[in-house]
Parts: C-alpha cells; structure tokens; sequence
C-alpha cells in the first residue's frame, strides 16, 4: 500500500510540475481542477524547481507563479495575438505602461481611467504613445490589455476592452488583482537602472554552474545542440546525459532523445511545448513539407547542410502552387509573408539557423522529419 501511495504522489507532483512548465502562472479561474494539485505540494515543487532547475515558486491561495531564470540573450519566448502575429515593440511597450499602474491601482477602474493613467505613466517615463485616435494605438493598447486579461491580472466585469479597438470612446469596468500583477515581472527591477539594463539582467542566467545553465536549455528549448554550450557545459553533459535522461523521466515525464550532435527531451503527451510542430494550419504544414523536400535532398543521411540560395523559394512555391486550394488565402497571395513564416517556425523549433553567408543552414534534428521511403 504504501509503494501504491508513494507512486500515486509522485505521479500528482509530476502532473502538477508539468502544468507549471506549461503555465508559468496558474490560477484558480485559469486551472479550477488542478490548481488544488500545486497548493497541495506547494513545498515539494518549490524544493523540485530549485533543485532541478534553480528556479523559483511562490503559491499563493489563489495562484501559483513560476519565475523561469533566463537562458541568454534570445533564450525568450515571444507573445503572440489570437491570430498567432507577435507582439511588437509597441505592445510591449504598452504591456510594461499598463502593468506598472496596475501594481498601485483601486481594485476597480474604468477602461477610460486606466487608459489615462497609462499615458500618464508614458509621459513620466519619457515614452510618446502616439496619437489615442489612431486605430492602430488602440489596437496595441488593447492586445496588452487582453493579455493581460488572460493572466488574470485583469478581469471584464462590465463591457469588453476589445471594443477599445474600433471606438475610442469605448468604455468597460474593469476589476483588478494586484497581487499577481505584482508577482508577474521575473525580471530584477529593484538591481535595473534602465529598461535595457532590466532586459540584459532577465535574460541573463545565473551562476550556478553547467548543470542548471543546460538543464534549462534542455526543457525550454526544442534541442540542445552540443556546439552550441561551453566547453564546461558540453563536459558536464556528456558525464550526466544518461542520468539526467531519467531524472527528467521521473520529474516530468520527458524522454530524452539522446544523439552525438546533441539532446533533445521528448514530450509523449504532445502538452509541454508551446510550438506546434508537427501542426494543423498553412504554416506548420507548409514547414514540415519544406523541410521534409530540404532533407531529402540535402542531408538524407543526417547532419547538417547548407541551404543553396533560392531553394527555400522554389520548393515553397511549388507546394503553394500544388496545395493552394486548401492553404489559407493570405499566404497563397503573399509568397514573402509564407516564406517568413515558415522560416520564423523552423528557426524557433531550431530545425533551421542563419547561416554565416546570410543565408539558412539546415540542422541535424531535421533529420528526424525525413520523409519515409516504402518498398513495394
């Protein structure tokens, strides 16, 4: 009985890790069923992260955050609107704005008042927000707000932000939870003395050593090349691989595909990686047919290959051409928007890298997409 109930708890601190690597924040609105799994083994997970990985969790009676410590400059993942485009600079910049006059706001405001404050906050940190009666601002300020809504940080309790974007004088009231828009940014403000210095600082990794620094890598990242680590990484790698490989079994459920260019953990279940690829979709089907045309004839033994100039073209207008029917409208229409795309997709699931000439370099995991070859 007690094997059975030592079997049954690791499987619930697995479960509930696995949901915080996922989603670094988690609340009871987000997660209902399953945040009673983190408040439950709150200290054992704390103890797990920072052991594991060095990172730290706080759970509170309504969320639990997991600050993730950097992995380099690059190392970060990008926000994303609904429709999949990232964020850019300037709702970045009205994210950071909005969270730091929600840290101090009443528990309750106006859609109107929180978007005064917010220029206000602009102006004392010497930001030109543009003009408010350009749709284009307001649809900026209102995909921060929606992420923000999302986090919970934010909740509509009458009338929607999303009507911001098209009527400026739109209105909503809004509640706020101060103390997860408190414990959101894992970044060191109180060490920063500028915006940029606060970046270089979340981005960098700490100095625990090579056992944290490629542990990270290897949960955040779809592969960890060996080329890519310090020779101090790359030693303490090839000493542990096979232990690590069933730690990250027994801690998350990962299994570790283990080759002499590098490592990669694979996720059975298909839940932990925020990338979909393989995937549904013009893009992610676009990329895995690319790169199974960019295999064959390049590397069909494995390793890595040189991209001839015009061949990602080519072979993309090709598919286009023979998939059109079935591919989304505004990509068949624009060959430059579906070639960064893809591209963009294949670089973050590090299939793909620029190459030193400017152009693309096909990586050894790519190998792993190569179309199968049947015999009669």
């Amino acid at each position: 009985m007690s094997g059975d109930l030592s079997a049954e708890l690791a499987a619930e601190r697995r479960a509930a890790a696995r949901l915080l690597m996922r989603h670094p924040l988690v609340t009871v609105e987000t997660h209902p069923e399953d945040f009673p799994l983190i408040r439950r083994h709150a200290d054992e997970l704390a103890r797990q992260f920072g052991q594991l990985l060095g990172y730290r969790l706080v759970v509170e009676p309504g969320f639990a955050r997991l600050f993730k410590a950097g992995l380099g400059t690059g190392g970060g993942r990008r926000l994303e609107r609904a429709s999949g485009a990232p964020f850019t600079p300037r709702t970045y910049a009205y994210l950071a704005l909005v969270l730091s006059v929600l840290v101090t706001a009443p528990e309750q405001l106006l859609l109107s008042e929180l978007v005064t404050r917010t220029r206000a906050a602009a102006a004392e940190a010497g930001i030109d927000p543009g003009d408010p009666g350009r749709a284009v601002e307001r649809r900026a300020l209102v995909a921060a707000l929606k992420q923000l809504t999302e986090w919970r940080v934010l909740a509509e309790d009458e009338g929607s932000v999303e009507s911001y974007s098209g009527d400026g004088d739109a209105e909503a009231l809004l509640t706020v939870d101060r103390e997860i828009a408190r414990r959101l940014v894992s970044g060191p403000i109180g060490r920063a003395g500028s915006p940029a210095e606060l970046i270089a600082l979340a981005a960098a990794p700490d100095h625990s050593g090579p056992r944290h620094a490629v542990r990270r890598r290897l949960v955040e990242t779809p592969v960890v090349y060996v080329a890519d680590l310090t020779e101090d990484e790359r030693d303490w790698l090839r000493r542990n691989q096979r232990r690590e490989q069933r730690i990250f079994e027994d801690a998350l459920g990962l299994d570790a595909e283990i080759r002499a260019e590098g490592v990669a953990l694979i996720d059975p279940e298909g839940e932990l990686s925020d990338i979909e690829f393989p995937g549904t979709g013009t893009v992610p089907w676009a990329a895995l047919l690319l790169l199974e045309r960019l295999v064959a004839e390049l590397a069909p033994q494995g390793g890595g290959a040189a991209v001839p100039d015009g061949l990602i073209d080519s072979v993309l207008a090709e598919l286009t051409e023979r998939h059109h029917k079935s591919w989304a409208a505004q990509y068949t229409g624009a060959p430059e928007l579906l070639r960064a795309a893809v591209v963009d997709l294949l670089h973050r699931m590090c299939l793909l890298s620029p190459d030193p000439d400017d152009g693309w370099r096909l990586l050894a995991a790519a190998a792993r997409y190569a179309p199968e070859v049947t015999t009669g």
